[in-house]
């Protein structure tokens, strides 16, 4: 009798060890560091890699004194009795050091969920409300701000300081898609953010001055945005009024 040959198990291959990570690049080391790690960086490497530490320094320093003060830098969300208090009065307030009097410029957000052009809005709010920490950004649903707002008109901005409306802006991004550069740059034409200046650098020459100030400019988004063209759909501020306010081109009346 043959014996019964035995089946060979099959190989068991070992699996490849699975690939070092690998190292983080220069643009992540620079954008967890501080501005002391930056510059012990910024010592350390050859000339090439020395300016472009030397850049995100100093943007990180820039970035840092633009925040030192800041009052606001996110978007706080309102009812209709707040409004008073948290967009009329607070535009009345003044920062530290104000000697100008100029007050603080509100943005009053009016919208609704669930329509495209305030969900896009929506996003670029919050992300102007940190870009720009001076600047006080309220947000509340159209329809509870203002009664019987269509839908049409949303998303809404109102623009205050000193108490006073300076700009209204309806149905911003309903005619077609807009970028957060053309709401930013319309919130400064409108008043609502004052870009924070920077003092020029020193030169020798008049002309070295003025090509150094011309590159900062280029380099500054402001500087880029009062000089864009912003054609929006901006409807006057008297379409914001109070109950008592006879003026017949008002279309809703805003008693708050």
């Amino acid at each position: 009798m043959r014996s019964a040959s035995t089946a060979s198990s099959p190989s068991r291959k070992t699996p490849p060890s699975p690939s070092p990570p690998p190292p983080p690049t220069l643009e992540e080391r620079l954008g967890n560091a501080g501005v002391n790690e930056l510059r012990e960086l910024e010592e350390e490497a050859d000339d090439e890699t020395a300016r472009i530490i030397e850049k995100f320094r100093r943007r990180r320093l820039a970035e840092q004194r633009h925040m030192q003060g800041a009052r606001f830098g996110r978007v706080y969300p309102i009812g209709r009795d707040d409004y008073t208090r948290e967009v009329t009065e607070a535009s009345n307030i003044n920062e530290e050091d104000d000697e100008a009097d100029k007050g603080t410029g509100v943005v009053c957000f009016l919208y609704k969920d669930g329509i495209p052009c305030s969900d896009r809005a929506s996003e670029h709010v919050q992300i102007l409300a940190q870009r720009h920490p001076h600047t006080k950004f309220v947000s509340i649903v159209g329809d509870r701000c203002i009664e019987n707002l269509p839908d049409a008109r949303l998303p809404m901005f109102i623009v205050y300081r000193k108490g006073e409306v300076l700009n209204q802006i309806v149905a911003w991004g309903a005619d077609r898609e807009r970028k957060i550069e053309e709401l930013e740059a319309v919130l400064i034409l409108s008043g609502a953010i004052v870009p924070q200046q920077r003092n020029p650098p020193k030169k020798g020459r008049d002309s070295d001055s003025e090509e150094t100030s011309d590159q900062d400019d280029d380099d500054d988004p402001s500087s880029r945005m009062r000089s864009a063209n912003t054609r929006t759909n901006v409807k006057s501020a008297k379409n914001i009024r109070s109950k008592k306010d006879d003026d017949s081109d008002s279309d809703f009346d805003f008693d708050l």
